[in-house]
């Protein structure tokens, strides 16, 4: 296996370039070494990755990593390109679970790359382009097309395959006319359904600012330090739910970014440019895990203490239309507050998004191949079920290392191998040949594989929540229609 590491595919984001949209990077003569992963951008949240003081100081963020059994122009190799989650708050292609060797030695060419995250790149800021985080990643797979050829790569058969935060930036560049040509397949493992209106982010990157006592201009941030802005932000998201009657749902959830529907970068959802026919031409395979929620109520000591008034009010929130909370109820009868609290966040968040997506690839004459990761994660006596991000460790196949390998426990068990291999003989046959190995969606049989230790291919397993959300067309999250006009008295 050839490996290279910390290859640049843009110029580091700095000094005058700091917001700016990637510019190409430098070259150099002679050869170079790619032996460490480069960097990652500066980045908060509870999970950030620290990087070297001195990285910081270059800015050497955006660069890619490569591994392929078969470098040089001869092979030909399926291409898979891996965009990393982490609430487009933070996130590194370094990180120990997506070293790619396992999935290349299936027959593919395996890259990573870092992009911009938090407000660095994805902050409304006044004076910069929106989205820079989305076009780094439209950057990295110009650089996939151009060079990929020397690496063993067919830049004919590019697939682009993400999860979480990842997954929602595989399907904005479905949306995105910049992104066109550059992969004809996309593996998007529970998107998220939170993309965001201007006004909202324009909003929320003023709150960030007011923290530092400035305006939400360039010329006012572009020399406030990284780390301090990253700060900034993290403080921010730690009171959001104060600020729920302004921001609406990413409140309750301390969702401070997301991709922003800005009419020209991204000119529409991915819901909305697929309706349209704009994948028309791109396979795409999708799902979600089925207990997606159960990882975060983990996370937050939650898990098996909801209260029947906090269910209720997690239906109230985040339940589509009207009746979206007596809908929940009705459809699951014998559901306590627990059950009813996970149901809701995870349809919401990832589990609706997910089918949507397939769904409205269907309805446009698009193809589709829906799945649903039903294994329980038997780490830590089970308690995670089959949740948000088990996926991870499962595709890449490494099953002890990085943070996701606590839900696979110590030693992985015969069960997980199994899964594993399923899941990674799907993903990359989709790669070769757009064929995971079941047949595609349509919105009659609703056919669906559910991974297991016996998979199994059914309809969709999740009827009573497709059925709330049916009609659910997942916009772009504006302000709260009485706050559009009113300026917070926080900042």
């Amino acid at each position: 296996m050839a490996v290279f590491r910390g290859i640049p595919f843009a110029a580091p984001p700095v000094g005058v370039l700091r917001f700016a949209a990637p510019q190409a990077a430098p070259k150099w003569s002679g050869i170079r070494e790619a032996a460490s992963f480069g960097p990652p951008p500066p980045q908060g949240g509870g999970f950030a990755v620290d990087a070297p003081a001195e990285s910081a100081a270059t800015g050497d963020w955006l660069t890619v990593n490569i591994w392929s059994a078969e470098p040089g122009a001869a092979a030909r190799l399926p291409v898979m390109v891996w965009i990393q989650g982490g609430g487009y708050t933070y996130g590194a292609s370094g990180l120990p679970e997506y070293e790619g060797g396992r999935l290349a030695r299936d027959g593919v060419v395996v890259v990573t790359f870092n992009y911009r995250t938090g407000l660095e790149g994805f902050g409304q800021f006044v004076g910069v382009p929106a989205n820079r985080g989305l076009l780094d990643q439209i950057t990295a797979l110009e650089w996939v097309q151009d060079n990929i050829r020397a690496f063993g790569g067919d830049p004919d058969r590019v697939t682009v395959f993400g999860e979480s935060a990842g997954a929602g930036s595989a399907a904005a560049l479905l949306a995105m006319p910049r992104a066109a040509g550059l992969f004809g397949r996309v593996a998007a493992q529970s998107v998220p359904g939170t993309f965001f209106s201007p006004g909202l982010a324009a909003d929320i990157a003023a709150a960030c600012a007011a923290e530092l006592g400035l305006r939400p201009t360039l010329a006012d941030l572009s020399s406030v330090p990284p780390d301090r802005l990253a700060a900034a932000g993290d403080t921010v998201a730690a009171n959001a739910a104060r600020r729920a009657h302004r921001w609406g749902r990413p409140a309750h959830r301390s969702i401070l970014y997301s991709p922003v529907v800005d009419g020209d970068i991204l000119p529409a959802t991915p819901w909305q440019a697929l309706a349209s026919g704009a994948g028309r031409d791109i396979d795409i395979l999708v799902g979600h895990t089925r207990d997606e929620q159960r990882l975060f109520t983990v996370l937050e000591g939650m898990f098996g203490e909801v209260t029947p008034e906090q269910a209720t009010a997690a239906l109230t929130v985040f339940a589509p239309g009207a009746d979206g909370a007596r809908r929940y109820r009705e459809s699951f009868p014998d559901a306590g507050p627990n059950e009813l609290y996970e149901l809701v966040h995870s349809d919401w968040l990832f589990r609706m998004p997910s089918l949507h997506l397939a769904e409205t690839q269907t309805a446009a004459g698009g193809r589709a191949h829906l799945y649903e990761l039903t294994w329980p994660a038997p780490g830590m006596g089970g308690i995670f079920g089959a949740c948000h991000g088990l996926d991870v460790p499962l595709v890449f196949g490494n099953l002890d290392r990085g943070q996701p390998a606590l839900l696979i426990g110590e030693g992985p068990c015969p069960e997980a191998e199994t899964v594993s291999a399923d899941m990674r003989a799907a993903w990359t046959s989709f790669a070769a040949h757009g064929d995971p190995g079941w047949p595609s969606y349509d919105t009659h049989q609703r056919l669906t594989r559910l991974f297991d230790t016996q998979p199994v291919v059914a309809a969709y397993p999740e009827e009573p929540s497709r059925a709330i959300w049916q009609d659910h067309e997942f916009p772009a999250l504006p302000l709260t229609p009485t706050s559009e006009n009113v300026r917070d008295p926080a900042f």
